[in-house]
């Protein structure tokens, strides 16, 4: 699998680990960055701050977006993405607890690309993530521009 680089920006900790072993039982062995809340993804994104010398020309392949961030929401994140041209076009997928249809609608008028609701159950919550990354990974085409 070709190792693409995806951002996880997620706060709760249970849920990265779980997100980790989901993605190491399903053999996806792409690297994952993590972030905590929403100004550390911008800051990440663009470069900024602690993540100043980091190589923005390699931006990530997926990001999985909680919305319920400390600091910057998970809302104001996508759209700060969305209004970047270097990152206007990547793939944004919503992984959130949240099912309000809210939440839902201005995900996709800020320009997500999914909006998957974590499963409680461990087993499902595994298959999504083997799905997701089968799906934003393997499958999927993005441009290159």
């Amino acid at each position: 699998m070709d190792n693409k680089r995806i951002l996880l920006v997620e706060d709760n900790p249970d849920d990265i680990e779980l997100v980790l072993l989901a993605f190491q039982s399903g053999n996806i062995a792409n690297e994952i960055d993590i972030v905590k809340d929403g100004e550390e993804a911008l800051d990440y994104l663009f470069c900024k701050e602690k993540y100043k010398d980091r190589h923005c020309d390699e931006v990530p392949a997926l990001v999985l977006l909680d919305l319920n961030l400390p600091k910057v929401s998970g809302l104001e994140v996508l759209k700060e993405i969305r209004a970047n041209k270097k990152t206007s076009l990547l793939p944004v997928v919503i992984f959130t607890s949240s099912n309000q249809e809210k939440d839902i609608t201005e995900s996709y008028k800020l320009g997500a690309n999914s909006f998957i609701q974590k499963p409680v159950d461990y087993i499902k919550f595994q298959s999504a993530i083997q799905q997701l990354g089968l799906y934003w990974l393997i499958l999927n085409k993005t441009s290159n521009k």
